[in-house]
């Protein structure tokens, strides 16, 4: 038996709901006799009569209804086959993968972002991943992710582009009971850290940031001691707050809270500021990631505005 292919499924239904061959043909915007030789094949291949042929009209027999009832939901599935598949183009459907780095997750404005995709984009599935920038652009060249925010600029990393999102200050974290945490002043000159341990999120992590701290102290007439290294931001503050040493960290790190801390700000030095940069992996870039990043995009450009 042949294959009943959705074409002659579409003239069936039509001749079974307008019951006339007439004005089947006219809805399917085709000629009568066309109209007839499919339903004649359809009937040939399945090898039992679909319509009772009447003076006026046409109607199913009991083995057509059971068709119609088959054909009407084949054929919705088709057409939502069809409909899903413009979305995915559209990346209006699909999965989207996105990385961050802990600090990066910890500015409001990313699970902002990552909220609105979700509420415009139900269709769209998102999975989330969080490591350090090395690894999260590791994963964006091997394609097991789509995009992903970090903090340190990675140059021109072939591959890879890099859009801009914000800037913030860096703050000064003094363990509760530092000298400084004591201190009246809410700001602090960088000279007054010379002395003090410093507890840094670990290089071959985060660059970025540990390179502006270096690069800044240094301007301001010392080189930072470096006490530790550690693996993640969050584990820096724990060390600050276990009284281990004190550390410069992006400003939206206060949202994490944590006793034992005491945050203050830099006075005089334009240089400690933490980017958050938006990379994304340019080989075979699936199209929801060219809405996230349109959706990004609108969002910093309404903050914008609103500063």
């Amino acid at each position: 038996m042949a294959l009943i292919d959705l074409r002659r499924l579409r003239a069936f239904v039509a001749l079974a709901e307008e019951g006339h061959v007439t004005r089947a043909a006219e809805r399917l915007g085709m000629q009568q006799p066309p109209l007839t030789r499919l339903l004649q094949s359809l009937e040939a291949d399945l090898g039992v009569l679909l319509m009772h042929r009447m003076p006026r009209g046409v109607r199913p027999t009991e083995a057509g209804k059971v068709l119609l009832d088959e054909a009407r939901i084949i054929l919705a599935r088709a057409d939502g086959v069809a409909a899903m598949v413009h979305r995915a183009a559209r990346g209006e459907q699909g999965h989207l993968a996105i990385g961050f780095t802990s600090s990066a997750a910890l500015h409001p404005i990313v699970p902002k972002m990552l909220r609105a995709f979700r509420e415009n984009l139900p269709q769209v599935s998102v999975s989330l991943e969080e490591a350090g920038t090395a690894e999260l652009v590791d994963a964006l060249l091997h394609e097991r992710l789509d995009a992903a925010f970090i903090r340190s600029p990675v140059g021109r990393t072939p591959g890879l582009r890099i859009d801009s999102v914000l800037e913030e200050p860096m703050l000064v974290a003094l363990p509760v009971g530092h000298r400084l945490a004591t201190d009246s002043a809410s700001r602090l000159l960088l000279t007054e850290l010379a002395s003090e341990p410093f507890i840094l999120y670990r290089r071959s992590a985060g660059p970025g940031l540990y390179d502006t701290i270096l690069t800044a102290c240094r301007e301001a007439g010392f080189s930072p001691v470096v006490a530790q290294e550690a693996p993640r931001l969050t584990a820096t503050l724990s060390l600050v707050a276990a009284g281990f040493g004190i550390s410069l960290v992006p400003a939206s790190m206060q949202r994490l809270g944590g006793e034992g801390i005491v945050y203050k700000a830099v006075a005089g030095s334009s240089r400690l500021i933490a980017p958050l940069l938006l990379a994304m992996r340019q080989a075979h870039p699936v199209p929801a990631l060219a809405q996230f990043r349109s959706l990004v995009q609108r969002i910093v450009a309404a903050q914008e505005r609103e500063n």
